[in-house]
């Protein structure tokens, strides 16, 4: 059973409908990433399957026993976001926020959870460090932790690269794609780089003018990445 269906979905806001008619699935284990040119709808799709915005029309039907809130989202960063004045350890826990219900308080399994995802990423020495004082690189990695507390399942991460230099970028790739391969994570990713997403990636939707899903291996042969690659570097 799959665990994501998009069926006759349209997006939009304002009145103004930005794509229209998607249908595609995603199962357990699938690493998807989503192409296309600025304002085609790749973070609006994004945040309709994190239940953040509702479509114009069609369904997102969730299965294999995948709940909304077991979803681990990395959004983009802002610059705000970039000088938040909390730790290493408070950015991560409280990733975990989803599982504690009406208590106020986390568990000694939410803690547990919480340090070993710290560990995962390679963040144990600087779990008392606050977060505006990490590098680029090191603040992906805490947001990453902290989408994985929420989550066994699925992680959607938009442009989890943008602004790494290409060092920190091909390390967080990496990491990324072994969540996906050693964790059997799903992913759905926006991305920009679409070299970096036809090499990591098995699946590919492009969003634009036409929509195209399928395997990297189809994409690369089809009109839509012709085009796009055509027209020189994406804009994201």
């Amino acid at each position: 059973m799959a665990l994501l269906t998009c069926q006759d979905l349209s997006l939009g806001y304002d009145g103004h409908e930005i794509v229209h008619g998607l249908n595609f699935e995603i199962n357990s284990g699938d690493y998807l990433c989503i192409v296309g040119e600025n304002g085609s709808g790749k973070s609006t799709l994004m945040k309709t399957i994190l239940g953040l915005q509702t479509p114009t029309s069609g369904k997102i039907l969730t299965g294999d026993g995948l709940k909304p809130n077991e979803i681990g989202y990395l959004p983009q960063q802002t610059v705000v976001q970039k000088d938040f004045p909390a730790s290493v350890w408070e950015i991560v826990l409280s990733g975990c926020g989803n599982r504690t219900g009406l208590r106020p308080f986390y568990s000694k399994t939410e803690k547990q959870i919480a340090k070993d995802n710290i560990e995962k990423m390679g963040l144990t020495p600087l779990i008392k460090r606050c977060y505006r004082e990490l590098s680029g690189g090191q603040q992906q990695r805490v947001l990453l932790a902290r989408a994985l507390c929420a989550t066994q399942k699925m992680l959607l991460l938009d442009e989890p690269v943008s602004g790494l230099d290409p060092k920190v970028t091909t390390e967080m790739y990496e990491l990324i794609e072994q969540l996906n391969n050693n964790d059997g994570i799903t992913v759905i990713m926006i991305s920009h780089d679409i070299e970096s997403a036809v090499k990591y990636a098995d699946r590919i939707l492009h969003i634009g003018s036409e929509i195209f899903f399928g395997t990297k291996d189809e994409y690369v042969k089809s009109t839509s990445a012709r085009a796009f690659l055509k027209g020189g570097e994406e804009n994201g």
